[in-house]
């Protein structure tokens, strides 16, 4: 399926929706407890039940209007049901709460893997979007590999230390946060090193 561009707010709505709608979910819920099938369930559980299939419906969705998936939209999928699948029938909220521990892990491993071979894998998934000299993609993978491993460490400590509610907070915005101020900080590095995309190369400039 050919790879279609579909409104960026539509977009940022299904990616981030799913997420938005757990955090409000949780926060009617989290002092409910219900009784299923003979066992009690925190409000925390039945939000994460509830949060795998909207996640899988708005990831269906995406695909659908866009005909394309990242491999790290495919990689949060799969862990998000598993680890989420985990903790509702284990009833057990410590197997959500390591998720984004083992996506950040996955995700700076394998930039790390490619750093030893030599290779910037970050450039092969965003090389269309953001076009950077060579140089450049391995100064980020570098950083960016750091980033997500410090990140990893960070979800550790706050879930085995913090209330879940400060788990859900950081989840929610800490997180979001963190990841939109890396790139901030990166704006040097793509000033540096950044290359016009052969289509700005190709388009005539509109004042001649």
């Amino acid at each position: 399926m050919a790879k279609t561009k579909i409104n960026p707010t539509l977009k940022m709505a299904l990616e981030m929706g799913p997420i938005v709608l757990f955090f409000i979910g949780y926060l009617k819920l989290r002092d409910s407890i219900f009784h299923i099938g003979g066992i009690d369930y925190q409000g925390f559980i039945v939000v994460t039940a509830a949060f795998i299939p909207l996640l899988i419906l708005s990831t269906g969705i995406l695909w659908k209007l866009t005909g394309h998936l990242s491999k790290m939209q495919i990689a949060t999928l799969v862990l998000v049901i598993v680890f989420g699948s985990l903790s509702v029938w284990f009833n057990d909220d410590r197997f959500f709460k390591m998720k984004p521990t083992m996506i950040y892990l996955l995700f700076g491993g394998i930039l790390g893997f490619g750093l030893l071979r030599g290779k910037s894998y970050l450039k092969v998934v965003m090389e269309e979007v953001l076009p950077m000299k060579q140089e450049g993609w391995m100064i980020l993978t570098k950083r960016l590999c750091g980033f997500f491993l410090g990140l990893a460490v960070l979800n550790e400590v706050i879930w085995r230390t913090q209330t879940t509610d400060n788990w859900v907070y950081f989840k929610t915005f800490g997180l979001t946060a963190a990841v939109f101020i890396f790139f901030m900080s990166q704006s040097g590095l793509f000033q540096k090193y950044g290359e016009e995309s052969e289509e700005s190369e190709d388009t005539p400039d509109a004042a001649e």
